[in-house]
């Protein structure tokens, strides 16, 4: 996209500067979408904040409030238990201003009450963001204007990939499907690993070989635009090994897990909506 140059003079307040705004931080400046004084971040410890202040040369404040009230955009991304006390505390948020929130669970009727701040962008980014191959979903709300819009395109687009949806109700799902997703792929990669070690391999060499099948075979389903159905029937000889595994995971009820697994997920991201502060334990690197 082509508004580097409007995005360049906006200012952005990062409240909680944890892995995922740091990511932000770091696809802005590299994207040359930002400049690092008009990047703030803000959260209780200091040693943090002058981390960030050194490696990016941004600015930094424990005030939440300091942060947010010269900012054009202000970036919610603490952890989900700390949001309602975070909402409380944070005044002087400009009327023109724009909030984008990456809190799992976290609608944006509550935001908007929480903050009585009607322009709302939420999110659901993933992991990958940190090295800018990310997909991140979003919604925002009726009062976001076009322009603001277009602030939150670019600032999502520094993570990877990014996907905007009318009906919020998608975000629910998108925390469950590509939200979480990565952890589920690292469980998998880990269960190859194990097993290729569990036969005799290195785990160096286990490692290697596993790493590589998965990028190759994500790559290449990439490339060849056909159902992973007809990927999977190429490589499934009849009476062969594929065929052997494939048939026991079958047995095992391996998509079944899978399934219910991201149903639970998507069940514990409606939870979170609606739950009180202190009983919130969903994951949250947001903020380490």
């Amino acid at each position: 996209m082509n508004n580097g140059g409007a995005m360049l003079n906006k200012t952005i307040a990062f409240i909680g500067p944890g892995v995922m705004a740091e990511a932000m931080i770091t696809g802005l400046l590299r994207q040359k979408l930002a400049q690092p004084e008009n990047l703030t971040a803000s959260g209780p410890r200091e040693e943090r904040l002058k981390e960030l202040e050194k490696n990016y040369g941004i600015g930094s404040t424990i005030d939440n409030t300091a942060a947010a009230s010269h900012a054009d955009v202000v970036v919610l991304s603490v952890k989900p238990q700390r949001l309602t006390d975070v909402m409380k505390s944070l005044k002087g948020i400009r009327s023109d201003a724009l909030v984008l929130s990456i809190i799992a669970g976290a609608n944006i009727k509550k935001i908007s009450t929480g903050l009585k701040h009607r322009s709302v962008v939420r999110s659901m980014p993933n992991t990958p963001g940190q090295i800018g191959e990310g997909i991140t979903v979003w919604t925002s709300s009726k009062e976001v204007t076009e322009e603001q819009q277009e602030m939150a395109r670019a600032i999502l687009s520094a993570l990877g990939e990014e996907v905007f949806v009318e009906d919020e109700s998608y975000l629910d799902m998108a925390t469950a499907l590509s939200g979480s997703g990565p952890s589920y792929v690292f469980l998998f990669t880990e269960a190859l690993i194990d097993a290729g070690v569990h036969m005799g391999f290195p785990r160096r060499i286990a490692e290697q070989l596993v790493l590589q099948t998965i990028k190759g075979s994500a790559s290449f389903y990439e490339q060849a635009g056909r159902h992973p159905a007809t990927l999977r029937n190429q490589v499934t000889s009849p009476g062969g090994t594929s065929a052997e595994a494939l048939y026991y995971l079958e047995k095992a009820g391996f998509r079944t897990a899978i399934s219910r697994a991201i149903w639970a997920a998507y069940q514990r991201s409606l939870e979170l909506g609606k739950e009180k502060p202190g009983h919130l334990h969903e994951n949250d690197e947001e903020e380490k």
